[in-house]
């Protein structure tokens, strides 16, 4: 099963599940119902972006539409990223990514859910990452660390970045009874 089936599955049994409409999901992730369509039909290849805004709106992490047996590219405007593991336990669930940012290339990621945390190591190239209203420069052998429940960027302003990112969503606490 390639990426855009794979993807369009998991979102429609997502969506379904939640008793969501297409109509619903598409108000509440700013994407189109007819983009939102063609993704569940396995017509029309997701962007690193559209499905970031899609999990977002079904209070998931990117993890839960992605394979992580099985790992593909999934591309944005300026990452290229492969889900290579996912952690659960009580407390998060962690997402481990490698990812290419390409060589003068920008980025913005919209806010994750609440106390979503990311890290990254910077293996090669230099990296402007972190907060959109105040990125740092990570270089080889550095890392960074930043909230992710803020609109925040990926760029890399010389030359392409090889990175490993975590991603680490909590868990939310059960309502109470």
């Amino acid at each position: 099963m390639g990426l855009a089936d794979q993807v369009g599955s998991r979102l429609k049994e997502l969506r379904t599940g939640r008793g969501l409409s297409l109509s619903e999901l598409a108000r509440r992730s700013a994407i189109g119902k007819g983009t939102l369509s063609e993704l569940e039909t396995g017509r029309r290849n997701p962007t690193l972006e559209t499905l970031y805004a899609l999990t977002r709106a079904l209070d998931v992490p990117l993890s839960s539409v992605l394979n992580v047996d099985e790992p593909v590219r999934v591309s944005g405007e300026a990452v290229d990223a492969y889900l290579t593991e996912k952690f659960e336990n009580a407390e998060a669930v962690t997402e481990v990514f490698r990812i290419r940012i390409r060589a003068h290339a920008h980025q913005r990621s919209a806010a994750h859910a609440p106390g979503t945390e990311e890290r990254i190591v910077v293996l090669t190239g230099t990296a402007q990452v972190g907060p959109a209203d105040s990125p740092q420069l990570v270089r080889p052998g550095e890392q960074a660390h930043w909230a992710a429940d803020v609109p925040h960027v990926y760029g890399a302003p010389s030359e392409d970045v090889e990175a490993v990112l975590f991603v680490r969503y909590p868990v939310a606490a059960p309502a109470p009874a």
